[in-house]
């Protein structure tokens, strides 16, 4: 069995030190489940969960936390963690290779302490059918030597609460995900959310920002509080060197535009994507391939860090003969849509996938 401190060291996150984490940067999380804006339905749903396990003495079931980066999974695994009043062992599905790996960081696991497996959907298959029995027996069955002398040691495991969080939830196999008492989907915020988010953040950093400015900055955060904390801190700095530290719409907006952030909260990739397929291709049909090539980015990157947001804002569709500008899309770039309706779809097309062949 491999051991675990040889290759990695687990963060281990005391569930009474979160709310005093070091420095104002590192400290803007929630804490507690009263703390957390945003996503009223699953944090309802969580604090049932979490007070009927403190009522009956015991741990939770185990936690799955689905939904588009940036939209707070980690911050809910501290969250319920600290209100369990216990540990959080914190790694990532893609730093367990082998099921030696996952058999050390069980082990080590404390009475009701709360193992966080980022990314879990890609954790290597071996690991994933010892967390099988890990997950419904507290059991995992270490195989010691090899050949036909190789024996299984069952060695049990204290009562742990597993929080796995995905961003692909449909990559996950079906008797993992069964195996999770309780799914969240994690939805984007709206801009009433990101506006609270961004003036808590403010406070907690001590930046002096306006109504209006919060609002500016809100609705240039693609729904993702990790946005918005992000553009808030390039906001800042551009008011503390070329302003008077107040950040207001206009030093908002001026700030952004500089950071090539558009009204919408399109970036430079975002834009370069768009341009590609409306000027390149005459807005479509194209393959994802070609694509990228066009904007000089992996395939990867375009499908999961431009094309959410482009779909979701209306932009852009996903049809089974490629990705099709909107007209929308068209309109946002100040371009006039072919009267033909060619290469222009009238609505994003949710879930909408193409062979890709180019």
């Amino acid at each position: 069995m491999t051991e675990f401190g040889d290759l990695y060291e687990p963060d281990l996150v005391s569930a009474q030190a979160l709310p005093a984490e070091s420095g104002a940067e590192s400290g803007v999380r929630p804490a507690k489940l009263d703390e957390l804006i945003g996503q009223s339905r699953v944090r309802e749903q969580l604090e049932l969960l979490l007070s009927g396990a403190r009522a009956r003495g015991g741990a939770p079931d185990h936690i799955l936390l689905s939904g588009p980066p940036g939209l707070g999974k980690t911050t809910m695994a501290m969250i319920v963690a600290a209100e369990l009043g216990v540990s959080l062992r914190q790694t990532s599905g893609p730093a367990i290779e082998r099921s030696g790996d996952l058999a050390a960081v069980l082990t080590s696991l404390g009475p009701g302490e709360v193992l966080f497996i980022d990314e879990i959907h890609r954790m290597a298959r071996p690991a994933e059918e010892l967390l099988y029995t890990a997950m419904e027996d507290y059991r995992v069955d270490v195989m010691v030597g090899k050949g036909p002398g190789a024996t299984a040691i069952p060695l049990d495991l204290e009562p742990f609460t597993l929080v796995g969080a995905t961003t692909r939830s449909g990559l996950l196999t079906g008797p993992l995900r069964d195996r999770f008492g309780f799914v969240g989907q994690l939805d984007f915020y709206d801009r009433p959310e990101l506006e609270a988010i961004v003036r808590r953040t403010a406070s907690i950093l001590q930046v002096d920002i306006t109504e209006d400015g919060a609002v500016e900055i809100a609705g240039r955060s693609r729904g993702t509080p990790r946005i918005a904390n992000r553009l808030l801190r390039r906001v800042r700095d551009f008011a503390q060197v070329r302003a008077d530290g107040v950040i207001t719409r206009p030093v908002a907006h001026e700030a952004l535009a500089l950071y090539d952030v558009d009204h919408i909260g399109l970036d430079r990739l975002d834009r370069a994507v768009l341009t590609a397929l409306i000027d390149l291709f005459s807005g479509g049909p194209v393959g994802l391939t070609t694509l990228a090539v066009a904007v000089g980015e992996q395939p990867d990157t375009v499908e999961e860090v431009c094309e959410p947001f482009l779909v979701r804002a209306g932009l852009l569709a996903r049809t089974p003969r490629g990705r099709v500008a909107t007209v929308h899309g068209w309109r946002h770039l100040g371009r006039t849509p072919p009267q033909s309706g060619a290469g222009v779809a009238p609505a994003p097309l949710f879930g909408a996938r193409e062979s890709d062949e180019d």
